[in-house]
């Protein structure tokens, strides 16, 4: 137990590190505004010109005009992706952002019909007073619907699979300007390439998406022995059918490194009135969560700090109740960050449940003898579903979602590089996969093993946009 002093001296340092990282943080930065970047930077490219605020006529024009003058297009949501997949050299982005009307809810059917750059969080503040929910969105709700669509995103729902499962049908516009009605019964092949396709077939317009009901969760933390990850999943998780949503995080503290790890678990529950939580909750202690996560970049003693704090956040027996639509408006905006010589970065790993504890250990062996600046790992379950050309889970997986620190110099990638692809190559040795809306450190041979599928999508997109007008940096990276 830390003596009174102890933890006065502890807290008088905080706020003292506190003061000097917001006085230090606002430097001066220089930026070239010739240049687009996505949320990674890793990839700046020159562009033509960014378009915004188009509707459907105002985009069929757009696409003639860039054919008459041969020019690329790509299509830009929220720009997390963060290999240059929404942007090409010399080309035209279409900024789909202020394309974000909700166009009809149907409360009975369970469906929404929405314009592909609205947000999640659009999404939810629509169909909130109806008792709605979303069934399946990443994390953070800040995405637009074509984003994440073209991208076919997971989230922490168990019951439901990748984000393909809840969409219904949408509207495409092709390269020629024509708009087709896609979905599992019309167009259906391009239902299967759009969903996971990367902006590379068209312009995805409106989108009808399925529902569930906004309920009511109680949430429980537990700590476990890694190594009994997947019998507690399968056994306490996933046969237990009031559970509908998990997580889990492991540390990466180097007092505890791949060593800890805890789950969070939200159970159906009727101890509490659901009209009582309903009310959307938007983020707090956004500075002071900004420090403290910015502590464990540059430092073991951050890491270890961090890790110490959420083992207080996340004690054993500690109740709380939430609501579905709140779990799925998480803490994101202390995130944000723009490092002058540095910056963060996502990598994902999908591997067979079974596995998951030698995984880890292997995966120490990495980690320990390389040198990868890791922030945090998230661990979430991920239902087989193999209806997207290029999917992900051909059995039920677990994600292991990495939060990277890393240089921005032609040095740095490369250094951070090497370390990735034998994370990867670990991977595939494994009978696993990796996520693809990254930075393009995996080999093209690697993204054939792990996307059997790969020559043939390649194939289908030459096929549905033969002058290739729809281009981006990913295609240009692995399409060629």
């Amino acid at each position: 137990m830390l003596s009174r002093r102890n933890i006065i001296i502890f807290i008088v340092l905080f706020i003292v590190i506190y003061c000097l990282f917001f006085l230090f943080s606002f430097h001066h930065k220089e930026k070239d505004e010739s240049l687009m970047s996505d949320v990674g930077r890793l990839v700046p490219i020159k562009v033509k010109e960014v378009v915004k605020g188009l509707e459907v006529e105002e985009m069929k024009n757009l696409l003639q005009e860039a054919k008459e003058q041969n020019l690329k297009v790509s299509i830009a949501g929220k720009q997390h992706s963060q290999g240059g997949h929404t942007y090409y050299k010399d080309g035209i982005v279409l900024d789909m952002t202020t394309y974000n009307k909700v166009i009809k809810v149907d409360p009975e059917e369970k469906l929404i019909t929405v314009q592909s750059g609205a947000t999640w969080a659009d999404v939810q503040e629509t169909i909130n007073p109806y008792g709605l929910c979303i069934k399946t969105m990443q994390a953070p709700n800040i995405f637009t619907i074509g984003g994440s669509m073209s991208v076919n995103v997971h989230g922490r729902d168990i019951r439901f699979g990748p984000l393909i499962e809840s969409i219904l049908s949408f509207r495409l516009m092709n390269a020629n300007g024509d708009i087709l009605n896609v979905s599992r019964t019309e167009n259906e092949e391009l239902f299967r390439l759009v969903n996971g396709g990367y902006g590379l077939f068209g312009i995805i317009l409106d989108v009808d998406i399925e529902l569930t009901d906004d309920v009511l969760y109680k949430v429980s933390n537990e700590w476990i022995d890694y190594h009994d990850y997947p019998e507690y999943f399968k056994e306490k998780v996933l046969n237990y059918r009031d559970v509908e949503m998990h997580n889990a995080r492991i540390s990466v503290a180097p007092k505890s490194f791949l060593t800890e790890m805890y789950v969070t678990n939200y159970s159906l529950t009727d101890e509490k009135k659901l009209e009582d939580y309903t009310d959307l909750v938007d983020e707090k202690y956004v500075r002071r969560n900004k420090f403290a996560f910015g502590l464990s970049r540059n430092s073991d003693w951050g890491k270890n700090f961090v890790w110490f704090v959420q083992k207080h956040a996340f004690k054993e027996g500690k109740e709380k109740f939430i609501s579905r639509n709140n779990v799925m408006r998480p803490e994101v905006e202390f995130l944000n960050y723009e490092g002058k010589n540095d910056t963060d970065i996502l990598q994902e790993y999908f591997v067979p449940v079974d596995d998951f504890p030698e995984y880890v250990d292997r995966l120490r062996e990495i980690l320990t003898e390389n040198d990868l600046n890791v922030l945090n790992i998230t661990v979430r379950h991920v239902p087989k579903n193999e209806e997207a050309f290029l999917s992900y889970a051909k059995e039920d997986m677990f994600a292991l979602v990495f939060y990277i620190n890393q240089g921005i110099s032609a040095k740095e990638i490369e250094k951070t590089g090497e370390v990735i692809r034998k994370i990867i190559d670990l991977t595939l040795e494994m009978g696993g996969s990796y996520y693809l809306p990254y930075y393009h450190y995996p080999t093209k041979e690697q993204m054939r093993e792990a996307y059997p599928l790969t020559d043939e999508f390649f194939q289908k997109k030459k096929e549905y946009d033969p002058d290739e007008r729809f281009m981006n940096q990913f295609y240009e990276e692995y399409g060629k």
